[in-house]
């Protein structure tokens, strides 16, 4: 078993399965006002790279980097099956966000994830993320961490 990552289009039966299984649990975790969920639509927009994981052909995870035209960009919709957990997928996910931001000599990129979360802010943070204030159009929220982390 060996789970690569591509540049996708979200527009699939098999992404949206993903996207709706993440909303559902993004919907248990935290009230809608606390949950900063992307839609497909926007998904779908140039300034967006949007990656798939996929284990012998199926997809088991998927996360965007949405560039803010500002020279940063935000990670979004990052989500694996938990039936695929302990592959790695989220790792190679944040490989490649982070290979993609450099690419495109972005200087930072910036996230938001909640409080409930304690397996994504494990990785986030050992991938070099700190904690910042809210950035962008992002308001304070209790249950949001805002997350940064500088490259080059």
């Amino acid at each position: 078993m060996f789970v690569t990552i591509t540049l996708e289009t979200p527009r699939q039966p098999e992404i949206i399965r993903l996207l709706d299984m993440s909303d559902a649990y993004a919907a248990s975790l935290y009230p809608s006002e606390s949950n900063h969920l992307v839609d497909l639509s926007s998904l779908e927009q140039p300034s967006v790279s949007f990656f798939v994981a996929r284990n012998d052909g199926v997809a088991v995870g998927c996360a965007a980097l949405v560039e803010a035209g500002d020279g940063t960009a935000e990670i979004k919709r990052v989500f694996v099956d938990p039936e695929a957990r302990g592959l790695k997928a989220a790792s190679r996910l944040m490989d490649k966000l982070e290979e993609q931001a450099t690419k495109r000599g972005l200087k930072a990129i910036r996230l938001e994830t909640g409080i409930y979360q304690p397996e994504a802010i494990g990785l986030y943070r050992k991938y070099g993320y700190v904690e910042i204030e809210p950035f962008g159009s992002y308001q304070p929220d209790p249950l949001s961490l805002f997350m940064e982390k500088r490259l080059g």
